[in-house]
């Protein structure tokens, strides 16, 4: 499990029922829900909670650095809580599915000073692209 309501908490954050029911729908390992798929399993949890608080939430999460908001092709932004932990992404090129990946190794230090072109890297985004398990035995 990702330890976000912990953070949550530990930094104070006003925990509303409408915010701490967002919060439990993304904590967790390898998460990456849509803001639509968050507020269909938050109304599961608080039937009044409306699509605009989940978006405002999610903002909110956003802003803060609790949660990452992914874009791994033309789909729908997804939300990651796992964002204090530097990782990569497995995506699944059928079905969208993905998975956090931790892989060995400093990919900063595998980008020579010939291909930096000038640049002060400061972050690496990879993003892994192949076939789930599920949509190649289907």
């Amino acid at each position: 499990m990702s330890d976000l309501l912990e953070r949550l908490r530990g930094r104070g954050w006003r925990m509303t029922a409408q915010r701490r029911v967002v919060a439990e729908v993304l904590d967790g390992d390898h998460v990456h829900l849509t803001a639509d798929e968050v507020h269909s399993r938050a109304v599961a949890k608080l039937p009044e909670i409306s699509r605009a608080t989940v978006y405002n939430t999610l903002g909110e999460l956003v802003s803060l650095g609790e949660v990452m908001e992914v874009a791994t092709d033309k789909r729908a932004k997804r939300y990651d809580p796992n964002a204090h932990r530097p990782h990569h992404h497995l995506v699944c090129a059928q079905c969208g599915a993905i998975r956090d990946v931790h892989p060995s190794g400093n990919p900063l230090a595998d980008l020579p000073d010939s291909e930096r072109f000038g640049f002060s890297v400061s972050a690496v985004e990879v993003t892994y692209r192949g076939v789930c398990p599920n949509c190649a035995a289907a």
